[in-house]
């Protein structure tokens, strides 16, 4: 038998042709989008692997984008680290998340927060851990995928559309622009094939988009100032 009739995961599982997407033997969450599913190795989200999302302001749709994820995975705490906005309860109970699920981290300072996602990922209490900042070092990029492929965690990384520009050593880099129907999902990484055309992903809107009074953001990542939970929803 040739080589080239021989499946590279037979090989090796960390091996795949690179006009195929890699199968992989490591655990993945469904997306709930079977379009994304479609164009991700595993057919979704992997578990214990760092995943990077870039986008150009947050609130895009992050959170609705990975609640279908969110909604199978174990009861255990979903971490939030250093969110740029308080999170808002009835839009997340509209989507299907609940905030006794939600765990607020808050992080003055970007090394505080990466040492926090560090500690959650070690320890595997959380089902999911969610971390926004604007910069990173290589370093802290390869300790936390470190400390992800040690969990059984759906780990994501919320960064500005310039870090698609930064080595990162996440399998998966996807880079999201808001559209009329939802998001505009750009693969910039993954293990297959280059995919030039982005994905058009239909999200279900939250109820503020539905107000005629209402006022979206036009703030940029860098210019959002981190805010608090109340105290009653932090206890």
């Amino acid at each position: 038998m040739s080589s080239a009739a021989i499946p590279a995961e037979e090989i090796h599982p960390a091996l795949w042709r690179a006009s195929q997407l890699a199968h992989g033997r490591g655990k993945t969450v469904d997306t709930g989008f079977p379009v994304l599913s479609a164009e991700l190795p595993g057919g979704g989200w992997p578990v214990g692997e760092l995943v990077d999302l870039m986008v150009d302001q947050p609130g895009v749709g992050e959170m609705r984008l990975l609640q279908p994820a969110f909604s199978v995975l174990d009861e255990r705490p979903i971490a939030l680290i250093k969110p740029p906005h308080i999170p808002d309860g009835p839009g997340l109970n509209y989507i299907g998340l609940s905030l006794e699920r939600l765990l607020q981290i808050k992080a003055t300072k970007i090394t505080d927060a990466l040492w926090s996602a560090e500690q959650i990922l070690q320890a595997g209490s959380c089902g999911a851990v969610l971390l926004w900042v604007q910069h990173a070092k290589a370093s802290s990029l390869r300790r936390l995928h470190l400390a992800a492929q040690s969990s059984g965690t759906l780990f994501i990384m919320v960064r500005p559309l310039t870090a698609a520009q930064d080595a990162s050593p996440a399998l998966l880099r996807l880079s999201l622009r808001p559209s009329a129907e939802g998001l505009m999902v750009d693969i910039v990484k993954r293990r297959g094939p280059l995919r030039a055309a982005p994905l058009s992903i239909s999200l279900q809107p939250t109820p503020v988009l539905y107000s005629r009074h209402a006022r979206l953001s036009r703030r940029s990542f860098a210019e959002v100032a981190p805010r608090s939970l109340p105290a009653e929803v932090v206890a």
